[in-house]
């Protein structure tokens, strides 16, 4: 993937077409019982469980920093896409086995939650071939020592001074020009597909917003439709801009209306932000692309924005940005709604 973290895909046996993402890493004790349901068409999660770790031990601390994340999920203050992924990775850091001292061998989830930083070293060096992984495992470990201390549960953070080489290869791939044109060709007004890609290009949503938008959301200002919306994504900020008329043609165009914009081949609304990704991989392939996501349709809207004049706090206001990249410079109420309806017009000429 281009951050940098590698999933591991498996066909199932008898259905070529059918294929399953693996919960765990080769490296995981339990690889070969998953690898082998998933191939029986199962995805089954590892069986490694931490809850009843004895206290005081980094597999007590990792079952109560991800029950602590689980509740800030619940109350609306953490990703849910945060809380996901280190789910997933915690598994490895504890089943991964010490290299130094008395505990050579032994499992991390079992060694005291005071582990030596010169040991994470050892564990991140073991890591050097995927960086993207390493990153976020990294990024996982000093925010759950960071949680422990200010709770008294550790005296000190053993990851906060450990550094992960990894050189951002610039995330997701933007959409050129030929990509938009060629998706459209492969998929006409009146194609889901069209207006999932027109609402992504026309509003710089996130994926775990777009499944969501719908009718609800639009807001009636001066005899002008809006599209308003708080983007989950934590410290994002408000997002409100105008529904210009390459997107509202799309919405009109389409014969099924639901409860939200885009609707999966039953009519009905997509469950999760994965299986609109899954579509949109789906229809990126018919139209001979590769390589691509509906991020790179985002940084495509912001590029495009920027070549038709847009300012970098006009873009900010459309892409619900909370800062600059350096400074502090915040653009809020009708000031940011101002911005926001300036930027967005940037679009309007294009010929969609």
């Amino acid at each position: 993937m281009p951050s940098g973290n590698v999933r591991w895909l498996v066909r199932v046996a008898g259905d070529p077409k059918k294929r399953i993402t693996l919960t765990v890493d080769p490296d995981h004790p339990e690889f070969h019982e998953i690898y082998v349901a998933a191939r029986s068409g199962v995805k089954k999660s590892p069986d490694l469980k931490v809850t009843s770790a004895q206290s005081g031990t980094l597999g007590w601390l990792g079952t109560a920093y991800l029950k602590y994340l689980k509740t800030a999920v619940d109350n609306g203050d953490a990703s849910k896409l945060t809380y996901k992924q280190r789910e997933n990775l915690m598994p490895g850091f504890l089943a991964h086995t010490s290299q130094t001292g008395r505990s050579v061998g032994k499992a991390y989830a079992t060694l005291p939650v005071d582990i030596p930083p010169h040991e994470l070293v050892l564990f991140r060096d073991s890591m050097m071939s995927t960086p993207g992984k390493a990153t976020n495992t990294f990024k996982m470990l000093k925010a759950m020592f960071k949680w422990a201390l200010d709770r008294k549960y550790t005296e000190t953070n053993p990851a906060a001074a450990i550094k992960v080489n990894y050189v951002s290869k610039g995330g997701a791939k933007p959409w050129t020009l030929d990509d938009l044109e060629k998706f459209r060709k492969a998929h006409p007004k009146g194609t889901m597909a069209h207006l999932t890609l027109t609402l992504f290009m026309f509003t710089a949503c996130r994926i775990s917003e777009a499944y969501r938008l719908g009718r609800s959301n639009e807001v009636k200002k001066g005899g002008v439709t809006w599209l308003e919306w708080q983007p989950s994504k934590k410290n994002a900020q408000f997002v409100s801009l105008p529904i210009l008329p390459p997107l509202a043609q799309a919405i009109q165009a389409q014969t099924v209306v639901g409860e939200t914009y885009l609707l999966n081949q039953s009519g009905k609304p997509f469950g999760s932000a994965e299986t609109l990704r899954n579509s949109m991989q789906t229809w990126c392939k018919e139209a001979g692309l590769t390589g691509l996501s509906s991020h790179g349709i985002r940084k495509a809207a912001g590029h495009l924005m920027a070549l038709h004049g847009a300012t970098q706090y006009e873009i900010m206001a459309v892409h619900g940005h909370a800062n600059a990249s350096s400074s502090e410079v915040y653009t809020k109420g009708v000031e940011r709604q101002r911005l926001a309806e300036r930027a967005n017009s940037r679009l309007a000429s294009i010929d969609w």
